[in-house]
């Protein structure tokens, strides 16, 4: 009960500085922080199974999927290796590299739907928070 009283506060934590965050490199971080906050608390991630009614309905597995991109970019950006991404994650780094750089125009796909993705992170926020309330 303590541990999810303690996750709820940490969830609301990464939440808050993802929408006081204002557009820039820094806001991508945000997201990728409540990505890897959700990614390292297995109740969290259980809270957005396709198995519950309401995740299938919201379409909870595209909107995360598409943070979870911005969240693997960002990890991408930080590792050298000679591996191959192919060409979808190669592209994820490009543009975010360029945010990164403050260079930032409406044809960067990810910076052309800032808003989206914050969006999209405060509709999971609210999905998990029901589950933890569920939960509590």
């Amino acid at each position: 009960m303590k541990s999810l009283v303690k996750t709820k506060s940490d969830l609301d934590k990464k939440f808050q500085k993802v929408l006081q965050t204002p557009a820039s490199f820094d806001f991508f971080v945000a997201i990728h922080d409540f990505i890897k906050h959700i990614e390292l608390n297995p109740i969290l991630f259980k809270g957005l199974s396709d198995r519950v009614k309401a995740n299938r309905e919201l379409d909870i597995a595209a909107k995360y999927d598409y943070l979870k991109k911005i969240y693997q970019g960002l990890e991408d950006i930080n590792t050298k290796s000679n591996i191959d991404l192919g060409h979808a994650r190669y592209m994820i780094i490009q543009e975010l590299s360029k945010i990164q750089k403050k260079d930032v125009s409406e044809s960067n796909s990810f910076w052309k739907r800032r808003e989206l993705s914050r969006k999209l992170t405060g509709i999971i926020y609210e999905r998990l928070n029901a589950h933890l309330s569920a939960s509590i």
